[in-house]
């Protein structure tokens, strides 16, 4: 028997869309080389030290897959086509896919370069019903594109996604299996859709939850969701307990959110060789801190915290953090943070990752200033230094103490902090 399903929007519709952009790098980057159609392709950091971005699908019939040490992903499949990512195509790329489907409404909600989620209730009465808009998104990617989505249909943003699981290719001993591209959940349906997957299909559930709940009996999301709430809270706690139990039970009341502030801004680098000294390690500090402060100044953000993080050659892995008096957005004063967090710490054991992050993000203001304050001759130059990276490209100029790196003034990217050194 089909109980109520809490959540549902209150015309009971199924106005929540859920796109996913199928193998996203690896099919953009087999788009600008047909000659790869077919073939096993892995993207992301090639070097020693690398993790796979994407694989295609003839690439993940060897059972390579995100995330993975691109030294295994050659081990499963030597003959596969390994290309370095691009990360400023895939940004530009997914902005024309966002365009799309902001020409269907405008309540869409980017989860990342290559999924997103959709409120069309408002659309759907005047352009059709959301499965109709959902065809049609995936017609208009791939005419447009050359590209394929998945698109998963559903009365909440929880469902929607779960529903694009069923709608994307699978791939099995025989090959890839192309799914149907779009998978509706109907109203009135959910909780048998839900409550016959494995508790592990609910966001959050890792390995250790897992097996927490595996003590208690629970092995599905019908299993959970019949478990008292008390039960899930003393076993997970307050926070995870309670969210897990509603989700089982198809709560899930978040609307699409259209502007997301950020949490955080960072940027982290594995290095193709360990860093001994702290010099090396300044001298990259100061081009992350860098990178941070521009991140910031470009998103009208200030920052008052300064997080330094270090993974060493062991693995070990630790954080620093200050707070400053002031929220601020410099690059003197990041560069500065990072440096004096370093020399608190023993880097003589070699450090393979370094990162630099801001939190306590708030929206830029103006400050008091001193009469001995030397803020806005920087001010002044770090506006004339933004201007010279938007003329001429980000390396084009950068903190002199950057230039003892071996990287010199090249500005870290995104796909950078992502994939690894892409060669040793």
């Amino acid at each position: 028997m089909t109980t109520e399903l809490k959540g549902r929007p209150p015309d009971g519709s199924v106005g929540f869309l859920h796109v996913d952009m199928d193998a996203f790098y690896a099919a953009v980057e087999i788009r600008r080389r047909p000659e790869l159609r077919g073939r096993p392709v892995v993207v992301g950091g090639t070097g020693s030290r690398g993790v796979v971005a994407a694989a295609s699908y003839e690439a993940r019939v060897f059972g390579i897959g995100s995330a993975m040490p691109s030294t295994r992903a050659r081990r499963l499949c030597p003959h596969a086509v390994f290309l370095p990512g691009d990360h400023s195509h895939y940004s530009e790329v997914s902005e024309r896919v966002m365009a799309i489907l902001r020409d269907v409404t405008p309540l869409v909600e980017p989860l990342s370069l290559d999924e997103a989620f959709m409120d069309v209730r408002g659309a759907s009465r005047l352009l059709g019903p959301a499965p109709e808009l959902a065809a049609e998104i995936r017609a208009r990617v791939l005419e447009q594109e050359q590209l394929t989505c998945s698109v998963g249909v559903a009365s909440t943003k929880f469902m929607a996604k779960l529903a694009t699981e069923r709608a994307k290719p699978r791939v099995g001993p025989a090959g890839t299996v192309w799914g149907p591209g779009v998978h509706v959940v109907a109203a009135g349906t959910e909780l048998d859709f839900l409550h016959r997957l494995p508790v592990t299909a609910l966001f959050g559930v890792g390995p250790a939850t897992s097996r927490r709940l595996l003590r208690l009996g629970v092995e599905t999301v019908g299993d959970l969701a019949s478990l008292p709430e008390a039960a899930a809270v003393n076993a997970l706690g307050t926070a995870a307990g309670r969210q897990l139990h509603q989700l089982a039970n198809g709560v899930d009341e978040r609307p699409v959110v259209v502007n997301r502030a950020p949490r955080s801004i960072s940027h982290e680098e594995t290095f193709a060789r360990d860093r001994h000294t702290a010099a090396e390690l300044e001298a990259e500090a100061a081009r992350l801190a860098d990178a941070v402060a521009r991140r910031l100044r470009t998103s009208g953000l200030q920052s008052r915290t300064i997080t330094l993080k270090l993974r060493f050659a062991d693995f070990r892995t630790i954080t620093r953090s200050v707070t400053l008096a002031d929220p601020t957005d410099g690059t003197r004063d990041l560069v500065a943070a990072a440096r004096e967090l370093l020399a608190q710490i023993d880097v003589s054991p070699g450090v393979r990752l370094l990162g630099v992050g801001a939190s306590g993000l708030v929206e830029a203001s103006a400050r008091q200033l001193s009469f001995d304050d030397e803020t806005p001759a920087y001010d002044a130059a770090e506006q004339v230094t933004d201007e010279i990276r938007n003329r001429f490209g980000p390396s084009a100029i950068g903190p002199a103490v950057a230039i003892r790196s071996d990287r010199g003034l090249r500005s870290p990217s995104d796909g950078d902090q992502r994939w690894g050194p892409a060669a040793d």
